[in-house]
């Protein structure tokens, strides 16, 4: 049985947060899940799968509505996912038996970092550092929520000039406190080595340049991309890492195949 089970859309940079954490911390984590249009076909439960048509129709009681990214969509989520996971988002992880749930990707990037401590520092080696690591993780999640709204606008083909220029803002903060926290010749974020701080920076701009598949949308309604070409040269010790980060092991092989299809994408 695993340690940690986690039921998302995929791929999702923000399971990656755990799965990268799950390696350096020796951590069995499973993950299920599908594209997102086809979760309206799973079971939304620590048991989670493809519903069959009979069980669609013996469960029609459980179906509610989706919200953010499935919004309007029926789901088929049974009481007990409710009551691990109050706000019925996901990923969404379970511990052994699906008694206990865990909600946030941070959160559960945590808890891989707390299950695997003995074998790695990742949630730092003190309580200053692990405090500074939650610093950048709280930080992270006001981008997060930008990049989201963004993303969303850009997928349902909603955005406008006002959604990406607070994502655009909301970007240059996160980079320019990235940039600053390197700047010292530094190669990770907190202390000397690398921490969940890391891990999530590496996740959320890996998420974030799904701006690059929307370019030809963005050129139409005469905004550019936040992820320019030049962004590099504005943030070169913030792209450094993230390129470090992307060939790093533990991070590879979850990130380097979706980087390397985006950018691809951008023609870069």
């Amino acid at each position: 049985m695993a340690d940690l089970r986690i039921f998302s859309y995929l791929p999702n940079p923000r399971v990656w947060k755990a799965t990268i954490a799950a390696r350096f911390c020796g951590v069995e984590v499973e993950v299920r899940g599908a594209p997102p249009k086809e979760l309206r076909d799973w079971l939304w439960d620590y048991n989670a799968h493809p519903l069959a048509e009979h069980e669609r129709t013996s469960l029609s009681s459980l179906a509610r509505t989706g919200r953010v990214g499935l919004t309007g969509s029926q789901l088929f989520k049974t009481h007990a996912f409710m009551a691990a996971q109050p706000f019925g988002n996901v990923p969404a992880a379970f511990g052994p038996n699906g008694e206990i749930g865990i909600f946030e990707s941070n959160s559960i990037m945590r808890a891989v970092a707390r299950l695997g401590e003995s074998k790695s520092a990742l949630y730092g080696r003190d309580a200053y550092e692990a405090s500074r690591i939650d610093s950048f993780l709280d930080v992270s999640l006001v981008f997060a929520r930008d990049s989201q709204i963004y993303l969303l606008a850009l997928s349902s083909d909603t955005v406008d000039a006002a959604v990406h220029a607070r994502a655009q803002e909301a970007f240059a903060i996160y980079a320019s406190g990235i940039e600053q926290a390197l700047s010292q010749q530094r190669e990770a974020l907190v202390g000397t080595g690398l921490s969940l701080a890391d891990i999530c920076f590496a996740a959320e701009l890996a998420l974030f340049m799904n701006e690059h598949a929307r370019a030809d949308q963005l050129c139409k309604l005469g905004l550019g991309r936040i992820l320019h070409p030049a962004v590099q040269d504005d943030y070169p010790l913030t792209f450094a890492h993230f390129t470090r980060l992307v060939e790093h092991v533990h991070f590879q092989p979850d990130l380097k195949p979706y980087v390397e299809k985006l950018l691809a994408k951008a023609g870069n």
